[in-house]
Formats: structure tokens, C-alpha cells, sequence
């Protein structure tokens, strides 16, 4: 669930102003700015605040951090699928010590994009990294096949027609 300042604010039992100054620090984990109001992933209820270098104790208690869900593309999949002519799954999503492998991915709420060329994760130079639980659809090759043939419809359905084209662009 996702809340506003206010309402994240009245569930720490602080103010505003103090929950702004947690968001400007960056220690409000997972909360994004849309606009002018800011949005805050609930944990367990309760937003995920990181410690603070000094100062007094905090007046609330964090929940369990949840797991980071990491995304990333199998390039050495893509490949092979490209060699043999199959559909095999190239995108793999890991939470825990769990593997799922999918062919689309469906982000709801805030995600990070991370390329880091000299400290690999599992191999991958550039994954995607989310606090949410992300859908994973893997689809069998019937259903591919469908959605390729719809795609190259639209695809010729919203091309321009030789008529509206410039001259410089007719043959």
C-alpha cells in the first residue's frame, strides 16, 4: 500500500514537517516524489525508516525489511534463443533464494534501475531493483506467436500511408 506524508505521518506518530525532513535525507525507504506530494510504500503497515547517524532514539519501531526483488535480462538466453530458433524465457526475477523466469515483468509502484560494470550482481552489469512484489507472466509459445501477429498488426494498422507522407519520402 502506498500513502501520502500526511497519512504516513499520523502512522509514526510525528509531523509532517519532521516526515519531510526524512524524505529530503533520503531515509524514508522506497518513497518517490510524483509531482509535489511524495508517496510512501507501507511495510508490515508502517512506512521503513533507516537510522539516523546521531540524535535521540526514534519514537517508532521499523517493520522487517522486506527482501529486494532484482530483475535482470539473461543476455546469454537471448542468444541461444536467437540460435535455435526458440522462445525460452530471458528475464529473470529473483527475491530471496528464489528464481522465477518470465517473459514479461509488471512493476506496480517504484523501481531502481543499477549499472554497475565493475561490481556484477550474479553476473549482470545492469538489473532493476524494486521493494514491491512484481508480476511475472510467462507465456507458452501459442501465446507469443498471437501477441507477435498483433503487434506487427498495429504495428501496419498505425503506419503512415504513402499519400500523407512528404515528398521527400515518396519513391
Amino acid at each position: 500500500m502506498i500513502v501520502t506524508t500526511k497519512k504516513a505521518a499520523g502512522i509514526l506518530g510525528i509531523s509532517g514537517a519532521r516526515l519531510r525532513v526524512l524524505l529530503a535525507q533520503g531515509r524514508v525507504e522506497g518513497a518517490y516524489k510524483c509531482g509535489r506530494m511524495w508517496l510512501i510504500p507501507l511495510f508490515d503497515g508502517r512506512p521503513f525508516i533507516s537510522k539516523g547517524k546521531r540524535g535521540p532514539a526514534p519514537k517508532w519501531s521499523n517493520p522487517r525489511k522486506p527482501a529486494k526483488t532484482i530483475i535482470h535480462v539473461n543476455g546469454q538466453r537471448i542468444r541461444q534463443n536467437l540460435k535455435q530458433n526458440e522462445q525460452q524465457p530471458v528475464i529473470t526475477v529473483k527475491k530471496g533464494n528464489s528464481n522465477i523466469y518470465g517473459h514479461e515483468v509488471e512493476v506496480p509502484g517504484g523501481c531502481r534501475v543499477v549499472y554497475r560494470p565493475h561490481n556484477p550482481k550474479c553476473g549482470a552489469r545492469v538489473w532493476i531493483e524494486s521493494l514491491y512484489d512484481v508480476k511475472v507472466i510467462c507465456l507458452d509459445s501459442e501465446e507469443l506467436n498471437m501477441k507477435a501477429m498483433a503487434e506487427a498488426e498495429k504495428t501496419i494498422a498505425t503506419a503512415p500511408q504513402s499519400e500523407s507522407l512528404p515528398p521527400i519520402f515518396k519513391g
